[in-house]
């Protein structure tokens, strides 16, 4: 079984049919399923296998549950957490109840996701943890105090889980994908800067999931703990 939180029309939906390509039962998870029902029908007509999830990964008996149900139907060997919060909002602007917002949706989440997985994993010495950061995770940049800080707090969560964990058999991975994503939101708007850039010049959902299944499949003699991405044309 492999756990998406986070599926949405770009690169998490493109993670859960590249892990449901793989053989796996893929139990996708955002806040509106009935918004899940396009990636479902997707993973079965190809003859995998799907699985939709209502929940607020924020809410700590929301992120239990899915966990409980998702275990009912086959161990969790993968979970992917893949929630941003991607808001410009400058300093001066930031209230504290929008700067929590993004530390929730961003890195509280992340702790949420990750425990329970490890919870579950533990037991059986095996598994993987996938979580998604950006170019935030790095740097901060103008306008994004609040992602910059909420991302920069993720990977510490998945240094130090992957530094506990993995003599435990578990594989946690950070994936730092720095570059925009080939999806509609980031065509619709961004638009100028999609017309300067060639056709392979945006990120592509399908080969970034890629990255994500290599990471699972990787022997544990030689495991990536961070990988970041970024399209040819991208600065360093």
């Amino acid at each position: 079984m492999a756990l998406v939180f986070g599926a949405g029309a770009g690169l998490g939906s493109a993670v859960a049919r590249r892990f449901a390509r793989g053989g796996l039962h893929v139990g996708v998870v955002r806040r509106n399923a009935d918004g899940l029902a396009a990636v479902v029908e997707e993973i079965e007509k190809a003859g995998g296998r799907a699985t939709a999830f209502g929940a607020d990964a924020r809410q700590e008996d929301d992120v239990l549950r899915v966990f409980d149900e998702a275990e009912k139907l086959g161990p969790i060997e993968v979970a992917v957490h893949n929630i941003g919060a991607n808001v410009h909002i400058p300093i001066r602007e930031m209230d504290t109840r929008k700067y929590f917002k993004i530390w929730h949706m961003a890195c509280f989440s992340g702790f949420l996701v990750g425990r329970e997985a490890a919870r579950r994993m533990a037991p059986r010495e095996r598994g993987t943890i996938l979580f998604t950061g950006a170019t935030a995770s790095l740097r901060g940049r103008v306008g994004m105090a609040g992602f910059a800080g909420a991302k920069h707090a993720l990977r510490a969560l998945a240094q130090s889980m992957a530094r506990e964990l993995g003599p435990e058999g578990i594989h946690v991975g950070h994936i730092v994908v720095d570059g925009p994503i080939d999806m509609p939101w980031i065509r619709e708007n961004f638009p100028d800067m999609v017309k300067s850039r060639p056709a392979d010049g945006l990120l592509a959902p399908d080969d970034i999931a890629e990255s994500y299944w290599t990471l699972h499949q990787q022997p544990r003699s030689a495991w990536t703990h961070e990988l970041d991405l970024r399209p040819w044309v991208e600065p360093w």
